[in-house]
């Protein structure tokens, strides 16, 4: 009996130290230009992606794209051109941990640093005086009561917002439903550094494709793409880290949906109301009930979770529609 654990112990330690070394997919020619046509710059010792085009003439207005988790700013790439044709310059980044940015650990990932990289962004840009349109999905959406709170406050190095129009963010907890792999990992402790080593491209894109509605899947190439930006630089490793966002929207709730409920700025909801992280009807309802200031854009009744790539059509003329609105 010992014999037979012996050989099977022989045969997986080295099937699984192959698995856990096995090297992050080569980028798409479509994610290898996207990085091209970007840039970076320098966050407290860490380097931050950036991408940024100049669009319409005879506008001076700037529009700044907030991504959600886990994925990147690679997530605006179907609405880039429109909201080209729309604004001035179009700005994305790539927060902290996500993406082509870099992903440090052992490190604290907190929405308030996420914030932090925005505005020092917005100053290396010469940004700091202009009033800025802020468009913003699912974790990008807290980051983004959080440039909010600090506008409306006066803080120093504060966003001067013009416009803040949010997408399927889970910003208030009591509506939120984090999926089943989110939850262990947050909160797996000393488990979560094996758990987060044994991910792979199979889990994930089960995982990501509960979030699409189910004739808005990605294809096969998106799935890639998506899977490619969270394993360079080894960022499944820090995916334990980032998640502690979900803790930091419970213990902030007041000061996040406090800023959201009392601002003055225009602020606007485009909801996919299929999403079941943000389910149909109670958080539509939770946002109506608090923020009666907003207005409200739900699209079609099959888009569900990531609406800017689900239907980019409906997305983009719901923002157009507010954004002309004021």
């Amino acid at each position: 009996m010992k014999e037979w654990w012996l050989h099977v112990g022989l045969i997986c330690v080295p099937l699984v130290a192959v698995y856990l070394h096995v090297p992050p997919p080569q980028l798409s020619p479509a994610l290898q230009n996207w990085r091209a046509t970007g840039d970076f710059f320098t966050f407290r010792g860490s380097s931050v992606f950036y991408r940024e085009s100049f669009g319409a003439r005879g506008s001076s207005d700037v529009v700044i794209l907030l991504h959600g988790f886990p994925t990147s700013s690679y997530d605006w790439y179907k609405i880039w051109e429109p909201l080209n044709q729309r604004f001035n310059r179009v700005i994305a980044l790539d927060f902290l941990g996500f993406g082509f940015s870099d992903k440090p650990r052992p490190h604290r990932y907190s929405i308030f640093e996420q914030a932090s990289i925005v505005e020092a962004l917005v100053s290396h840009l010469g940004l700091s005086e202009h009033k800025i349109n802020i468009l913003s999905h699912d974790y990008g959406d807290t980051v983004a009561l959080e440039l909010l709170y600090r506008s409306d406050h006066n803080r120093t190095g504060h966003l001067t917002i013009k416009s803040l129009c949010l997408s399927n963010g889970g910003i208030f907890p009591e509506t939120h439903h984090p999926r089943f792999l989110q939850k262990v990992l947050k909160d797996a402790g000393y488990l979560s550094p094996v758990l987060t080593r044994l991910m792979n491209y199979y889990l994930f894109s089960r995982g990501i494709g509960e979030v699409f509605g189910p004739f808005t899947q990605p294809t096969d190439a998106e799935y890639w793409d998506m899977w490619t930006g969270i394993r360079f630089k080894d960022g499944n490793l820090v995916i334990d880290s980032i998640l502690q966002y979900i803790n930091q929207r419970l213990k902030h709730r007041d000061r996040w949906v406090g800023a959201l409920t009392s601002t003055l700025v225009p602020v606007h909801m485009i909801y996919g109301p299929l999403d079941p992280v943000n389910p149909h009807p109670q958080f539509i309802r939770q946002y109506q009930k608090l923020v009666q200031r907003s207005t409200v854009s739900v699209l079609d009744e099959h888009i569900s979770h990531y609406p800017q790539l689900e239907d980019p059509t409906g997305f983009m003329n719901a923002y157009l529609n507010f954004i002309n609105s004021f």
